[in-house]
């Protein structure tokens, strides 16, 4: 069999690029050795896919080489990706500022790519395992569970490491090594933390409690709710700076990040000294993480008047709500990350046409590259962005 282009990888970039180069008058074959194309899109956003952020920008992303995405992103903006969408009539919603999620389920975003393939007589073939890759004059061959497989272009959009369940394996990596690329080290992104020992035991009882934070770590600021876990701590702001913690550092998060609980503490002080601390406490955030903080800080005087509080002990809790800092003993590993830190090193790929310098029949797209968005949409972006950007150069 002999295709214009194949594309390895039926996921968000690789249907994408597999469209575009289709509708483009290339002969397209799509492989995969999962059953399902789009598996990772079917649950991402909680099942209703986060297709794209209308904010996105370069700052989003985070790379060795923080220049690469910036040609793609602007040749492909998120308004192009939505007009797509309004055209198949898929109802989205809006449920954060920029963030567009699919109105009921992410299968209508895998069936509106899977009908832009069959629209552009793009061919899509599941459960094909790949034996060997290997150069073939100024084209490529391939050896596959379906036969031998010739194609003038071939382009890697394979994913990273995240969510293996889900069929995420190194093959692209291996794959860019084979080729004398250099692959990046690799590891876990947006994905929740984990604690050990006494705080783990701390964040345990408090399960399903989430609260509005903004968590700091070098140099980067997230403002976004906290979730609490039986393992430790997640939800988006925890997910966000586990992109760019490192382990054995330690995160400070703020548990009023709109306040300053020094001046709060001493109005209400003023205002109503009868008040115990404890009640304040109350107020503030969800009853089970104030009592929870009067627990682990038994000598916080709690049970007093804020009258007899000291400006020290005032002190002392304002550290604690404003700066509260903790060190987490890990991730949940890429069982439950969203995305792949690192990948192929892109100081080797054309920015402009994903091609690998001095190999032009040798493509990459998408997540397999060092290239990672932050929460919210960014990463589809990439993939639909990067997907477009190398079909139009095919």
């Amino acid at each position: 069999m002999v295709f214009d282009v194949v594309i390895i990888g039926a996921g968000a970039a690789g249907l994408m690029c597999a469209a575009q180069a289709g509708y483009a008058g290339k002969r397209v074959l799509v492989l995969d050795h999962a059953n399902k194309a789009g598996k990772k899109i079917l649950m991402s956003g909680g099942g209703r896919c986060n297709f794209t952020n209308m904010d996105t920008a370069p700052h989003h992303f985070y790379s060795q080489n923080p220049h690469f995405c910036i040609s793609a992103l602007k040749r492909y903006r998120p308004e192009h990706f939505v007009e797509l969408v309004e055209r198949h009539g898929l109802e989205y919603v809006e449920k954060a500022p920029g963030q567009l999620f699919c109105a009921d389920s992410a299968k209508e975003m895998v069936r509106l790519l899977l009908t832009e393939c069959e629209w552009a007589s793009a061919e899509v073939s599941l459960n094909t395992r790949i034996e060997r890759v290997e150069r073939c004059g100024e084209a490529m061959r391939l050896q596959t569970s379906r036969g031998k497989i010739d194609a003038g272009m071939l382009v890697v959009a394979t994913g990273g490491l995240s969510i293996p369940t889900l069929g995420a394996s190194g093959f692209g990596y291996e794959l860019a090594r084979q080729f004398g690329l250099e692959v990046l080290p690799t590891r876990p992104g947006l994905v929740p933390l984990t604690l050990s020992d006494t705080w783990k035991a701390r964040a345990s009882a408090l399960s399903g409690v989430s609260v509005p934070v903004a968590v700091h770590h070098g140099g980067y600021r997230f403002e976004e709710p906290l979730l609490f876990t039986h393992r430790g701590l997640s939800g988006p702001s925890m997910l966000q700076i586990s992109s760019v913690w490192e382990p054995g550092e330690a995160l400070t998060i703020d548990l009023l990040p709109h306040s300053e609980a020094r001046e709060l503490l001493l109005t209400a002080r003023q205002e109503t000294p009868k008040r115990l601390l404890s009640t304040w406490l109350g107020e503030h955030f969800p009853k089970r993480l104030a009592q929870a903080l009067i627990e682990w800080y038994p000598e916080g005087q709690t049970q007093i008047p804020l009258a007899q509080v000291s400006n020290e002990v005032v002190d002392t809790w304002a550290e604690r709500l404003n700066g509260w800092t903790l060190k987490p003993s890990g991730t949940e590993g890429w069982r439950t990350a969203e995305v792949t830190m690192g990948g192929v090193d892109t100081d080797a790929i054309s920015s402009k046409t994903f091609e690998v310098k001095g190999l032009p029949q040798l493509r990459f797209i998408g997540e397999v590259l060092d290239v990672t968005g932050r929460l919210g949409g960014y990463n589809f972006q990439w993939a639909w962005a990067s997907g477009v950007a190398c079909a139009q150069a095919l």
